[in-house]
């Protein structure tokens, strides 16, 4: 299907820039790398690599497929839809060398000393005139509908969070090894290494604290929910958990998580099933005194998905329990709640992942909801 649409040229958003203007910049390319087949991408809502255009009019099907895993995975770069990355294959055939498109040049290198190789660079510059033209094509344009300006605002945060995540991760890098030097002096009085050291760990500390914090705002789940595909369920609950903790610190709660799940896939709306968990949270952090914990757990019991929320509040009264999902019935004080959000929480785990919640509440020492999730068959 993509090799014929892409021969058809239903390219989609591509059509911000022409056919020839696209092809052109990818031939010239392709010449500076000795003849070497360049070929624009787009990621795809399914976090797949669609060709869009290419430096030939007809190249080999083989030609187009982008391995996400062995290009930007491999070096943990963000599969952000909608993105566009320019590349070709190396010289040995199974490797590719790839560069995003973009508006504007990259960074220069640290220290001024130069790593990138000569494909990167001419793809880095190849991409930067794509993007540069796209970006005066747009410009030349009409605004975009509603629908389209909210899809690119949802966008913008992890973008966001990409750019400025890089920085940090190579102040870390710095920082480790400095503290690695300070470490095997001994011209440094004992006492002043110690406090120096310490100092820098809350440093390091702060630094990962802060990449953590991007990079959840990268795994947060954005668009539609009426889609329904393949999802890894443990990076969302580890970005609705990251994204929560500011506002239980607020209220003085601690919000933890433990998983004994790796990686899991589920089918369904990954924004859907981080709404669910958002409510349960919130909920949980809302019936907490002070100093307490608010725990999310996940763990696999056989074919089953287990996500659970525990809190240690004040409990559900016996005669509330059989009431607690019902639309428009809440416990809390007149303007504090909806009582829309577990009944929301229960339509989503029932209607699109076919699961089941329960409730498990004792006066005085807390209540835990419980997700059960049937697990769809894996791909290995």
């Amino acid at each position: 299907m993509l090799w014929r649409d892409f021969r058809r040229g239903r390219v989609g958003k591509a059509g911000e820039l022409s056919v020839h203007e696209h092809r052109e910049v990818l031939r010239q390319a392709g010449i500076a790398l000795n003849g070497r087949l360049v070929t624009l991408w787009e990621i795809s809502a399914d976090s797949e690599a669609v060709p869009l255009f290419s430096g030939v009019a007809n190249p080999a099907p083989q030609d187009l497929r982008l391995n996400l895993d062995r290009t930007l995975r491999q070096w943990g770069a963000p599969i952000i839809r909608h993105s566009r990355w320019i590349g070709c294959r190396l010289d040995d055939g199974d490797h590719w060398c790839v560069a995003p498109v973009r508006t504007r040049p990259a960074a220069p290198p640290p220290h001024g000393i130069e790593r990138r190789s000569r494909e990167r660079l001419v793809l880095e510059l190849a991409g930067l005139s794509l993007g540069s033209l796209g970006a005066a094509a747009e410009a030349a344009r009409s605004r975009l509908p509603p629908g389209d300006a909210l899809w690119e605002l949802a966008r913008q945060p992890s973008v966001i969070a990409h750019e400025v995540g890089n920085p940090l991760t190579v102040a870390l890098g710095h920082l480790d090894l400095s503290v690695e030097a300070i470490r095997e002096t001994h011209a440094l009085d004992p006492r002043f290494r110690y406090q120096l050291l310490d100092d820098l760990g809350h440093v390091a500390q702060g630094i990962e604290q802060a990449a953590d914090y991007l990079r959840s705002i990268q795994d947060r789940p954005f668009g539609s929910a009426t889609k329904l595909v393949r999802f890894d369920v443990t990076p969302v609950v580890r970005s609705c958990v990251t994204l929560e903790r500011p506002l239980a610190r607020k209220r003085e709660v601690t919000l933890e998580w433990q998983s004994a799940v790796d990686s899991l896939y589920l089918v369904g709306d990954a924004g859907a099933l981080y709404q669910v968990l958002t409510n349960l949270i919130r909920n949980a952090v809302d019936a907490s005194q002070p100093r307490t914990v608010v725990s999310v757990t996940l763990e696999r019991a056989g074919e089953t998905l287990r996500l659970a929320v525990r809190d240690r509040g004040a409990g559900i009264a016996p005669q509330h329990r059989k009431r607690i999902f019902e639309p428009g019935f809440t416990t809390k004080a007149p303007g504090k709640g909806s009582g829309i959000g577990l009944a929301v929480v229960q339509e989503i785990t029932q209607n699109m992942f076919g699961g089941t919640i329960t409730l498990e509440s004792t006066l005085g020492v807390g209540s835990t909801f419980t997700l059960a999730l049937p697990i769809p068959p894996q791909r290995h």
